[in-house]
Order: structure tokens, then sequence, then C-alpha cells
């Protein structure tokens, strides 16, 4: 099952407490107090891998606690500290907390860690309260309670490109032709109901990766069919590959079924809807492909890119629009980012 939502409750470990002695050994009268610190409890961290693509692991859960600190000892011995707590979440995972709402951090990075509640501090032992004026302290001081908090987990796949269209499209077998990736494919809608990641090599030293988002349909803004609860996996995409049927059997036209793909996004969020996008015209293997792929670019306005995902036409040309764009998305946002004005430096 893939989990892209979960809600947990995180707690540092207790420090220990410190204790209270005294040295007592044969010919050493008045000794005097020697009792350790408590340990640290352990604190909890949130860790990104790229070895985990769903948060079903850490549903499986609701509490998560690090251990708390040991206890000091007699001859100043200092009590063990507790192990951090590690919860490893895929690469993409946003951290709020839950009573608040606001986002504590975004985890974009492979091995990217935050500590999100810290351990108690530890307890001093009674050694630590001798003063000239009391040489013999008899008590010592209690370990600290651990930080605690629930936290709200949600997951936003960080891709290069996302594949959008209305169910059956191919989108699944295009991503099968173009990558590693091996999704459900089958002639019935929504056959791919979890989103799915394929890597795409181009040369020897160039790729891009490519998320295949489940089919959408009209209202999924508001949560119709598979609901909006994926269209946020292609808000962290750099480029869109719109994926339409040529020759559908029935259902839509293709310029139909573009714009309603197209007014989903606009209505789900207006930074999706303004991404690059490359349309792709599938299924060319068709009886009607040629004919419907003119009128499709005439209403459209602008050519596209022919393909038949299935026979492995078209492929190469495709591959070569995808880095076209991303080069155009890229120096885009270099110059977005020198033209932004520098902030005054504060007089000292």
């Amino acid at each position: 099952m893939f989990v892209d939502q979960v809600t947990i409750f995180v707690k540092g470990g207790d420090g220990g407490n410190g204790c209270v002695s005294f040295r007592r050994e044969k010919y050493v009268p008045r000794g005097g107090p020697d009792g350790g610190d408590g340990g640290d409890g352990g604190s909890v961290v949130i860790r990104a891998s790229r070895h985990i693509d769903t948060l079903s692991d850490v549903a499986s859960r609701k509490r998560y606690a690090a251990p708390n600190g040991r206890g000091g000892s007699g001859d100043k011995k200092h009590g063990a500290r507790g192990e951090d707590c590690i919860i490893e979440v895929p690469i993409g995972a946003i951290i709020r907390d839950h009573d608040g709402g606001y986002v504590l951090r975004d985890l974009r990075r492979d091995g990217e860690s935050v500590r999100i509640v810290r351990g108690g501090k530890g307890g001093k032992g009674n050694r630590r309260f001798a003063t000239p004026t009391n040489r013999t302290p008899r008590f010592a001081e209690d370990g600290q309670e651990g930080e605690s908090r629930w936290l709200d987990l949600e997951l936003k796949l960080i891709a290069d490109v996302g594949l959008v269209g209305l169910p059956n499209a191919g989108k699944s077998t295009l991503l099968a032709k173009m990558s590693a990736a091996r999704p459900k494919i089958a002639a019935y809608p929504f056959t791919t109901v979890r989103p799915q990641l394929g890597i795409v090599e181009v040369g020897e030293y160039r790729r891009f990766v490519m998320a295949d988002i489940p089919g959408l349909i009209e209202g999924a803004h508001k949560g119709v069919g598979l609901g909006d609860e994926f269209l946020k996996h292609i808000e962290r995409t750099r480029i869109l590959l719109h994926v339409v049927d040529i020759a559908p059997m029935s259902g839509p036209t293709p310029i139909e079924a573009y714009r309603i793909i197209r007014n989903e996004l606009k209505l789900f969020s207006a930074k999706l809807f303004s991404k690059r996008e490359v349309v792709v015209a599938n299924k060319m293997d068709m009886a009607d492909g040629a004919e419907n792929l003119k009128a499709f670019e005439r209403e459209l306005g602008q050519p596209v890119v022919s393909i038949s995902a299935l026979q492995g036409k078209g492929i190469q040309r495709l591959i070569g629009a995808i880095m076209h764009t991303l080069a155009e998305e890229d120096a885009h946002a270099e110059q977005a980012s020198t033209d932004e004005v520098a902030p005054v430096p504060k007089e000292i």
C-alpha cells in the first residue's frame, strides 16, 4: 500500500537522575560526595533515505520514543546516555508540527536528517553541589524530561518530469519503455494506483527521473476518482509530460482530453498549471492516429511530439524534446535567480 500521509507522536528520552553517594574506603575518613551525573536521554532523529519510497513503515507505529538516560552511580560514575531513535522516511518527506501546522523541515536529499525532539539533560550528582560551606550535600538533581510533540509527515515525490493524462492514455507503457520501471499495465482505467518513478538514461553521463502519476479525471481537484491526493506529487517536478490518447476508442476527443487535464491542474494549483510541458500524442499506431494528430495540432495551435509507446516509435525524439525543455527550465531558473534584488545590508 502506498502511504503518503501519517501522524505520529515522538518523544525524547528522559535524562537519568543524579546519584547521592559518599566515598567509603578504608583509611579514608570523610571521603566526601562522589555521586555521578545521570546520562542524557536520547533524541528522535528523522532521516531521508533513497531506499524507502513510502511512509507505510512509519505508519505501522504511532509512537516513537528514544531511550531514557541511565542514572548516575557512586565513585563519580556517569550514567549511560540514551541512544537516538532514528526514523527513516523517503526523500521528499515534509515534516509539520501537528498542532501549529507549520513546516519544521523539508527533507530533499538522501541522508539529510533533523533532530526533531531532544532528549532531557541528565541530573547532576551530589558531588556537583559540594561547597566549602556544604561539604556533604545529601541531594542530587533529577533528570529533565525529554521533549515531545505530534508530527504530520507528508510525502511529495521529487522528479524531473511528471507524467499526466487521462486514464489509459498510455503513461505507464511509456514509463516502462523509457526506463527500467515496471508499472502495472492493463486495458482498464486506474491501473496505476500509486506514483511510479523511473530513471531515464540519456547517453553515458546524463539522466532524468520521471514520475507516473495515477490517471486524472474531471473533478480530480475535488477528490473525484483517485482524487487530488496525487496531484501534489507533481508540484515538485520541473516540467510536465502531458500524454494524450490520439486515437481514443470512446470518451473525449484528444483536444477535450487535453483541456480536461489542463483545467484540473489550474483548479488545483496555479503553480502547477504554469509549469512548462511537453505535449505527447500517443498511440500513433492506431488507424486514426495520423488524421487525428493533424486536427489536434490545429486546435491546440502548436506542434506536439507523436509517438507509439507500445511499439517504441518516436521515443528518442521525445527524449530529445524533454532534455531541451529541461535545459530551458534550468536557464529560466538561473536567470530568475540573477534578477533578484540583493538585500540592503544593515548598518553596523
